[in-house]
């Protein structure tokens, strides 16, 4: 790189910011409305239609057998409620934080919504978060065993009978009231299921066999999640969603599209397994989370398939515990855990030492800034927590964030203030000597080494708050307690982007303009302090650069008015101090402020 003028010193920083334009202008221009298009196909061509939305239940060989159907349904897709009344008998679930039920058609889990979290800003309706096999978009956990031979087994058609319990009359789950399901297999061998499930989202199943014949019996635990369609699933460059796991103590991830699109291209079941003693296995969302926690101790075969069936994506995991043995007339118990619900960071940490769990925490897609992201959301979160106000703490958070790297960033200002001072020498130069570059650039670094400024120190605010910004961006993008958090005004969701737009004057004119139009009120100030820093800032001599530059704060205003408004409201907060830090410093080294300038010279003439 170049170092006899200030423009090239910049092009680092030009080309992140038009590499990041580029690539961002490529996901909302193109991209998005082409996966938008995509999700529309795909909900004509499901409601045209209709299949069988039954899980696989795996088998006791080394692969999963794909055509191991158990009992077929037919799909209506159906909205959910109408569609869990169609489910015939079943177990209530009620908790501080989960309502549902569960089908004893099957014993699956296949009914529940988050109690305290709703779809929208208004708090109306709860977050599905498992649907039936008839809803529309069918999501299901299932437990169960495995066996080989002629051994009568449960199935998906196998009606469960409950339990009585003098205590409980009506059976309903609750944290206080665990509930046993039985099935008699009519040939000695009863199965049990005792379900119970905590304050929070997890859930603990003992499964237990009962052997009353005079033979062993061989079989295998096993747990499965199962998901199809996942039509309104949205592509983040940044988030994973989809299958996901810890084995062996590493992170597994395959994303819904990547799986599709194989299966889609290959027209067969996409399949990957490993062996791990423990482990977890799950799907994630951005918010929420279903995962399967077999015991810790054991050896597990943990596998995760797709496949396409009448132009539908099927999403499954599930694990295969090792064989156990029940001895006449004898019995066996095999405990396990899921989770189902929202990933609340400090839940999930909390669940990952109760169970001894291997990093369970990496559910929640921090990033590769792991080691800045979740420290800033402990931050964040502390500072919420005590103002009562999460924009209120961004803000805080961000002064906090200035004075820890205020010494460099004074210098790296002060730098910039004598860069600016240095500009009508550096066009004496260039005028001096248009034609002979090396004589250029000889005469620039003497003028440098005499001044005593370094000309790549002013780089360094920008290259400080490039890995501060993506990492609370992560913070705000995927931490489930920013979500639906408000400011003041008209931004009730910091989570979501500015919902207000200057091209219908705010709301003031009657119609919505399209979403790359949605240019609100703070990504408008976030531009307008962008642009002020800019006029501060060393101006450069190259005329091309200088034109570049100049447009930057309108780009980065159409950009990021897309991205959650307290990242734009954090970065217009950190721009002012930002701006106000430069004018001292400036003042300090006697350096003309430009905005200034012009403002006395009109009000003098």
């Amino acid at each position: 790189m170049r170092r006899d003028e200030t423009p090239d010193m910049g092009r680092l920083i030009l080309a992140i910011a038009l590499s990041f334009g580029v690539v961002t202008a490529f996901h909302y221009l193109y991209e998005k409305p082409r996966i938008e298009a995509q999700r529309q196909q795909q909900k004509i061509q499901a409601a045209a239609n209709p299949v069988n939305h039954d899980s696989l239940a795996p088998t006791i060989k080394p692969t999963i057998g794909l055509s191991n159907d158990v009992a077929t349904s037919t799909s209506t897709n159906l909205p959910h409620v109408q569609a869990v009344a169609q489910g015939g008998q079943r177990l209530k679930i009620n908790t501080p934080r989960l309502h549902g039920t569960l089908a004893l058609t099957g014993a699956r889990l296949d009914d529940l919504t988050l109690a305290d979290y709703f779809q929208q800003v208004d708090r109306k309706n709860e977050v599905i978060l498992l649907s039936p096999n008839q809803a529309e978009n069918p999501y299901v956990i299932e437990q169960g065993w495995t066996a080989g031979g002629d051994l009568k087994m449960p199935d998906a058609s196998s009606i469960w009978q409950v339990v009585a319990d003098k205590k409980a009359p009506a059976p309903v789950l609750t944290p206080e009231t665990p509930v046993t399901l039985r099935w008699d297999n009519g040939a000695g061998v009863v199965f049990e299921r005792v379900m119970a499930v905590d304050d929070n989202y997890l859930f603990t199943v003992t499964q237990r066999v009962i052997n009353n014949t005079d033979q062993v019996i061989r079989l295998h635990p096993y747990g499965l999640i199962s998901r199809l369609n996942r039509i309104e699933h949205k592509d983040f460059y940044i988030l994973h969603e989809g299958p996901v796991a810890v084995l062996n103590g590493v992170l597994k991830e395959f994303g819904f599209q990547k799986m599709s699109k194989e299966g889609r291209k290959s027209q067969a079941p996409v399949v990957s397994s490993e062996n791990s003693t423990g482990g977890w296995m799950g799907i994630t969302d951005k918010y929420w989370l279903t995962a399967l926690i077999p015991d810790q101790q054991q050896m597990i075969e943990a596998r995760f398939n797709y496949r396409l069936r009448d132009n539908a994506d099927r999403f499954q995991v599930d694990y295969l515990g090792p064989e156990k043995q029940v001895p006449a007339k004898g019995q066996i118990e095999d405990t396990s855990h899921f989770f189902a619900g929202a990933k609340e960071v400090k839940l999930i940490d909390k669940y990952e030492k109760k169970l001894s769990v291997a990093r369970f925490d990496r559910a929640i897609d921090f990033g590769w800034f792991y080691f800045m992201t979740k420290p800033f959301f402990f931050a964040l979160d502390f500072l919420g927590q005590k103002i009562g106000n999460f924009g209120l703490a961004i803000m805080l958070f961000t002064v906090i964030l200035k004075l820890a790297v205020f010494p460099l960033a004074n210098k790296s200002y002060a730098s910039m203030s004598q860069m600016r001072k240095l500009q009508p020498k550096i066009m004496e130069l260039r005028e001096k000597y248009p034609e002979d570059r090396l004589k250029l650039q000889q005469e620039t670094m003497e003028l440098y080494k005499q001044e005593k400024v370094n000309p790549l120190s002013g780089c360094l605010p920008m290259l400080i708050q490039i890995p501060i910004f993506f990492a609370l961006y992560k913070v705000l993008f995927v931490t489930i307690e920013m979500r639906h958090a408000p400011f003041f005004g008209w931004i009730q969701d910091l989570s979501a982007p500015d919902p207000t737009t200057v091209f219908n004057l705010f709301g003031l004119l009657p119609f919505t303009p399209p979403s790359f139009l949605m240019i609100g009120v703070w990504p408008l100030v976030m531009g307008l302090t962008m642009w002020l820093q800019m006029k501060l800032s060393p101006t450069s001599v190259d005329p091309i650069q200088a034109k570049v530059f100049s447009i930057m704060p309108i780009m980065f205003t159409f950009m990021l008015a897309s991205f959650p408004s307290g990242l734009v409201i954090y970065w217009s907060w950190s721009n002012t101090w930002s701006i106000v830090q430069q004018i001292v410093i400036m003042k300090r080294h006697g350096t003309p402020i430009e905005l200034f300038a012009r403002k006395e010279a009109k009000t003098d003439g």
